[in-house]
């Protein structure tokens, strides 16, 4: 599907794209609740007050038309897609915008962010994962899915 070398050139595109979005987020979201913050230290984030959560109707897609093939193809953003974290910014579809365990898994993701050093690390290893396994199958999505649910049970 993607050669290593086609990855390695959309992936700097990839993660311009992803700081922008994040910069879109910062201007426009809103900062998360007393009750997701203490989720997002129980997650063990490092900076819960760099947060900020965005509602919208659909995630966006990058204009880029190879990212937004790749986007596409591996599903990591369709038209179903209910939540998109890049880095300390997070969309959240609006019909889930209250689902707790939509937030906290996002939240995760946030932490495999800062453990990764920043947006370039985390979709470099994220990406990876995600064209090669599936995305539901992919380590650091499984993660988010587990302790989501962990958090969510208690």
């Amino acid at each position: 599907m993607l050669t290593s070398e086609q990855f390695e050139q959309l992936l700097p595109l990839a993660a311009k794209w992803a700081k922008e979005q994040e910069n879109y987020i910062f201007q426009n979201g809103v900062f998360l609740s007393k009750e997701q913050r203490k989720d997002a230290e129980l997650i063990l984030v490092e900076h819960p007050e760099k947060i900020k959560l965005l509602k919208v109707n659909v995630i966006p897609l990058p204009k880029n038309p190879s990212l937004k093939a790749i986007a596409e193809a591996t599903g990591l953003i369709t038209p179903q897609t209910i939540g998109l974290t890049l880095r300390y910014g997070i969309f959240i579809r609006s019909d889930y915008w209250n689902q707790k365990e939509i937030i906290t898994h996002e939240l995760v993701h946030v932490s495999q962010y800062e453990r990764l050093g920043g947006i370039f690390q985390f979709l470099q290893k994220y990406l990876k994962e995600c064209i090669e396994m599936g995305y539901p199958q992919a380590p650091m999505e499984q993660e988010a899915i587990n302790k989501a649910k962990k958090i969510c049970r208690e």
